[in-house]
């Protein structure tokens, strides 16, 4: 009998490789479990076993495997069936679901080692000079990696070589598998149980006194560990004796000291349960009955509650729910910067149950946090995280929480899948059967469709916690303020005004805008010459903290010019403004206050976000300015001003959601003034004052901007009425990337129709020397999804079969954000 296995490979392979097993093997191997196995002439890769059979390839004769990996399975069955739902609706393969979806360090590579033969005699003359060298640095070490030849060659390509000795039968190629997690361990000492009775201990001290370093150490361990048990961390015992670690080792080389190590947990909760009961107002208490009513009947829920109306509160409680039913939960959010918030609270409240997952955190600390929930360990009943977390393998998942399920950060955009995060999620509580609800003050229109049309139930908080107000909005039209000399800068004198009297009453402000670094473009009066990337097609942004003009794209950057590059003019301004600029004007204005800033050049440390928003949250910080990552759920009890810097910038954006997106993040941010007894106050500073979507803000009106955007989207084909597809073609090549685009656009229209939009450029058509283009297509309403993506995949493979098209790699989008 022969006996098969199906694996999934970390590659972007649109089939399962099968490998051949023996019977021993077969039954032992369960899918879900880790085999290293050899794919391609020298490479040993990490496959995941999807099925375990009898049935041969057809094509290929299988290989055997090369070891097994793991003693049970690291993947569920419910995992096996998610990535393959990823894969076929987000027209991706498994492998690069595999790689999104496993830690890195559970992902072994194999690493080429080269070794001499055996037993044969080398004839230096027929060695040119590069594999003279090899051979004798392998006779003075028994082996070598590929990277170490590298060096010793100074060169990349050194298989060549290699390959010559190989053939020459003077070296050995081998593979190697190396294991990236190491579990943390802690070194600790204890007494030789020899010296223990107090005659052995006094006689010992008294052949130490001509070691008194190593005395010292000795009297140290007795004092600490007089009371507590015998065993004492390495690093506390030299700390409170002051001596080296030499002198600890002699006393272990001696006998005298015992050394020993204890595994520890990378990620653990040091803190202590605060909270243990939740108080529901009468409109938490009537929306979690009528949210459980919904999830009595399975359905998804969709609560849409003003900021501050004590959603969290609501999670807790379902959580704390499916917890007591021996259930696990997941807490998904679109942003790091929230989890640091939302762990505290959640933490008051369960203590070392919850577990945070996201990609700030380091590879191992993962793979502990990983290995907890599969095995269903108390410290795994809550995970709270941004979207990686619904790759982690649950065993018996009981309630998913999508806070602030409008977020576009849900969508993940490079590297595949490029899946959003809120639609896996309502797909991965199905396959559990557990209850999911979203959570929004700005749903998205799609979510509100589903709601308005019963696919979802739609639950309703209308009022904020304590009946505090809702903040007042006032629109500020800085194009008039410009024309009366009204403006500081980029401040009109009515937010100078209102963020002196909000901070002359202890107060705090929030300011927005959402633009990092100092100005945009940098540009030239005399010839107006801006300098440019030379990869991307963009300009380049002023940071001033560091005197650079940087590229956001690409990372490119120089060192800031007080001359024209082009015509060597001195007269060189900046244009537009980032958060940098605010700042500096701010600390000008307000020089006595503190002043803190929140972007992606401020939080790239891994606790960062933590340190921020604590001194925020401390009143360390007078005046916090930042980009959109302020915006969501954050709770800060003294804000009473919150200030839009310039609204324009969102609303004049070439997108369909364009208006969308800005009506919910001007209102996400207003939400986090006022949150307590006194009414907030917002400042929007703009100069179109009575465009529609500012007016919508200024009210709070989401349902007049739901139905305006509904017609629009109706009228201009665009979701909720069509799904989208957007296939982007990228090319170093300028005329192959038009070429190829124009191919696959007529092979798409001859099927699809009208239905196709474009190739077209996107707004910046060339990124780190790629250039891309895009196709657009949409599906309407009654037409099969699965079929148009089983006839997009044949198209495609078509096109990735023409020989002069190899070089243009296609990238496809479900439901672009």
């Amino acid at each position: 009998m022969s006996y098969f296995a199906d694996l999934i490979l970390p590659l972007p392979l649109d089939n399962r490789f099968t490998y051949s097993l023996t019977e021993e093997e077969f039954r032992f191997i369960q899918p879900g479990m880790r085999l290293a196995v050899q794919f391609g002439k020298n490479r040993i890769y990490t496959g995941i076993v999807a099925e375990v059979h009898q049935i041969p390839p057809e094509v290929y004769e299988a290989k055997p495997i090369h070891q097994i990996l793991d003693e049970k399975p690291l993947l569920t069955q419910n995992q096996l069936k998610f990535w393959a739902w990823l894969s076929a609706y987000y027209l991706c393969t498994e492998g690069e679901v595999m790689r999104a979806a496993l830690p890195g360090a559970f992902l072994l590579e194999s690493e080429s080692i080269v070794k001499l033969s055996k037993d044969v005699e080398i004839a230096s003359e027929v060695l040119n000079d590069d594999e003279y060298l090899v051979i004798e640095a392998l006779q003075r070490q028994s082996s070598m990696k590929i990277q170490e030849i590298e060096q010793l060659l100074d060169r990349k390509k050194v298989l060549p070589v290699i390959n010559k000795l190989v053939s020459k039968g003077l070296v050995d190629l081998n593979q190697e598998i190396y294991e990236q997690f190491k579990p943390k361990e802690i070194r600790y000492v204890r007494l030789n149980p020899a010296y223990e009775a107090e005659a052995e201990m006094h006689k010992l001290l008294d052949e130490l006194s001509r070691a008194p370093k190593q005395r010292e150490i000795l009297l140290s361990y007795f004092a600490s560990t007089a009371k507590s048990k015998k065993s004492l961390k390495v690093k506390n015992l030299l700390k409170e004796s002051g001596a080296s670690s030499a002198v600890l080792k002699s006393l272990i080389d001696k006998n005298i000291f015992e050394e020993f190590y204890q595994e520890t947990d990378r990620v653990k909760f040091s803190g202590e349960i605060i909270s243990h009961e939740i108080n529901f107002n009468n409109a938490q208490q009537q929306a979690f009955k009528e949210i459980r009513q919904n999830f009595e009947e399975d359905r998804v829920c969709l609560l849409l509650g003003v900021t501050s109306s004590g959603k969290t509160e609501i999670y807790i409680k379902l959580i704390e729910e499916a917890i007591n039913k021996g259930k696990q939960a997941l807490y998904l959010l679109p942003e790091i910067a929230l989890t640091t918030q939302l762990i505290k609270r959640l933490q008051n409240y369960f203590g070392d149950r919850v577990l945070v997952y996201h990609s700030k955190y380091s590879l191992n600390e993962r793979v502990e946090i990983y290995r907890k929930v599969l095995d269903k360990s108390e410290k795994g009943k809550i995970v709270i995280g941004a979207r990686s977390c619904i790759f982690l393998p649950f065993q018996d998942l009981g309630v998913i929480v999508v806070d602030e399920e409008h977020e576009s950060t849900f969508k993940q955009f490079d590297p595949a899948p490029r899946y959003h995060a809120r639609d896996a999620a309502v797909v991965l509580a199905n396959m559990f059967k557990a209850n999911i609800v979203l959570g929004s003050a700005t749903p998205s229109i799609e979510s509100y469709f589903n709601a308005e049309h019963n696919k979802y139930a739609l639950v309703q908080l209308n009022r904020r916690y304590g009946d505090v107000l809702m903040p007042e909005v006032e629109v500020v039209d800085i194009k008039t303020a410009h024309r009366k000399k009204r403006m500081t800068g980029h401040f009109s004198d009515r937010l100078i005004e209102e963020i002196r009297e909000s901070l002359k009453e202890g107060e705090q402000v929030i300011l927005f805008q959402n633009r990092r670094g100092f100005s945009p473009i940098m540009e030239c009066n005399t010839c107006g010459h801006s300098p440019q990337c030379p990869n991307c097609d963009v300009s380049l942004t002023y940071h001033s903290h560091n005197n650079q003009l940087r590229c956001h794209y690409c990372g490119y950057h120089i060192a800031m010019q007080h001359q024209c590059m082009a015509c060597s003019s001195n007269e060189v301004t900046t244009k537009g403004f980032g958060t940098e600029q605010v700042e500096t004007e701010l600390k000008a204005l307000f020089p006595k206050h503190s002043i803190g800033r929140m972007d992606q050049d401020t939080t790239r440390g891994k606790y960062a976000y933590e340190k921020i928003i604590a001194s925020f949250e401390n009143e360390e910080t007078d005046i916090l300015i930042g980009t959109q990552m302020l915006t969501k759920g954050l709770d800060f009890r003294k804000v009473s001003l919150v200030g839009i810097m310039n609204a324009d910038n969102l609303l004049n954006f070439p997108d369909f959601r364009a208006h969308e997106r800005s009506f919910q993040l001007m209102l996400q941010v207003a939400g986090r003034a006022g949150r307590t007894k006194k009414r907030g106050k917002v400042l929007i500073q703009t100069y179109n004052p009575h465009h529609q979507i500012i007016q919508q803000v200024s009210t709070g009106n989401y349902a007049e901007m739901f139905k305006e955007q509904l017609e629009d989207r109706y009228q201009y084909q665009y979701p909720p009425y069509f799904r989208l597809i957007r296939l982007t073609l990228k090319c170093r090549d300028y005329s192959k990337t038009n070429e190829a685009a124009e191919w696959l656009a007529r092979a798409l229209e001859n099927v699809f129709d009208r239905y196709v939009l474009g190739p077209e450029f996107p707004p910046v058509a060339r990124i780190r020397n790629e250039y891309y283009k895009n196709i657009l297509i949409k599906i309407p309403k009654k037409q099969s999804l699965g079929k148009t993506k089983k006839m997009v995949h044949r198209i495609l493979k078509t096109f990735n079969s023409i020989g002069a098209y190899r070089s243009v790699r296609v990238v496809v989008n479900v439901d672009p954000q």
